[in-house]
């Protein structure tokens, strides 16, 4: 009976160990698959925060044109996504081909009817934009209402353990790193990009050789425009569309650009990820809220440590 007695108390603290490693082992897990997910939203935020400003940072970061448009370029690059889905065509091709374009056309039109009176006056740009932000917002107001729109998401959706996630997170990624790419090789390997960059430094010395400035001018604005338009149709599967859903979205892009300094590409890059890192984990650990109060924050105070952002200290003389 002894023995029986030991034997039986024997199995107690075994089971109760075995019970112990799996319970552990589920937590570890679950931990895991939670930081994973967090993980793929902190590249979401950056990729879609790079998306966005890119545009922005050509026409800023080159030209010194402050565009208080900007957001509302994005706008109507999401409208013309809705618009050409609805009207039966295909997603990606709304996406990626009709919205880029069709804000490229409207760039076109403003660069020629307004912003080429305004270069070299850093204020008169920004009253005129502010005031061409307000008609294009009253302008679509006034045909598609204050009602919120939308289209699906065209990728489907993967799970991480207990969690689910969609693909279109890993798709707004790609795009990204494709959109640098083409900037970069545009920028630096073609005659535009030379021109470009060479008549942004010295307008005169590139007249002298032969140069159009005006022309110039003109392809750079179109071409940060259409970069807005692809932002805007890219984010239009997983933002809520309406006629002021540009205002969310001009201060963290000027925040990100200035941040970024003067490096278009591989400043904006630097500070989209750092940007978008602090605003994804701020809202996680706290509110959305909250997580754009410290994105707020964290770039008034890399703004004060680096007066010349983050390429004037780190990435000098690249692109």
């Amino acid at each position: 009976m002894v023995g029986q007695g030991c034997k039986g108390a024997s199995l107690v603290p075994v089971s109760g160990l075995q019970s112990g490693l799996v319970l552990t082992s589920y937590l570890k897990g679950i931990e895991m698959d939670l930081a994973v997910i967090v993980a793929l939203d902190v590249v979401n935020g950056a990729a879609s925060l790079f998306l966005l400003c890119l545009g922005l940072a050509i026409i800023f970061g080159m030209m010194r044109i402050i565009n208080l448009a900007h957001g509302e370029f994005v706008m109507l690059g999401a409208y013309a996504t809705v618009v050409s889905a609805n009207a039966g065509l295909n997603i990606w091709i709304a996406m990626l081909v009709v919205a880029p374009a069709f804000v490229a056309l409207v760039g076109l039109v403003v660069e020629r009817c307004l912003i080429r009176f305004l270069y070299g006056r850093l204020i008169d740009s920004m009253l005129a934009t502010w005031g061409l932000s307000l008609f294009i917002v009253g302008f679509v107001t006034t045909i598609f209402g204050n009602t919120t729109k939308g289209v699906p998401t065209p990728l489907g959706g993967f799970s991480v353990g207990a969690y689910r996630t969609s693909y279109y997170t890993l798709f707004l990624l790609a795009m990204a790193l494709v959109a640098a790419g083409i900037i970069y090789a545009l920028m630096r390997h073609t005659r535009f990009g030379l021109i470009a960059r060479a008549t942004m430094q010295n307008p005169e010395m590139a007249a002298k050789l032969g140069v159009n400035p005006a022309r110039i001018y003109m392809m750079t604005f179109t071409l940060g425009a259409a970069l807005s338009g692809l932002a805007g149709g890219l984010l239009a599967p997983v933002s809520g569309i309406t006629p002021v859903m540009g205002a969310a979205y001009i201060a963290k892009a000027f925040i990100t650009v200035v941040g970024g300094g003067a490096a278009i590409l591989s400043g904006t890059v630097a500070a989209s990820s750092l940007f978008g890192f602090i605003n994804q984990l701020g809202a996680y650990f706290t509110t959305p809220v909250y997580g754009e109060v410290i994105l707020f924050t964290s770039a008034i105070i890399l703004i004060r440590l680096l007066p010349q952002g983050i390429s004037g200290r780190f990435f000098k003389g690249q692109l």
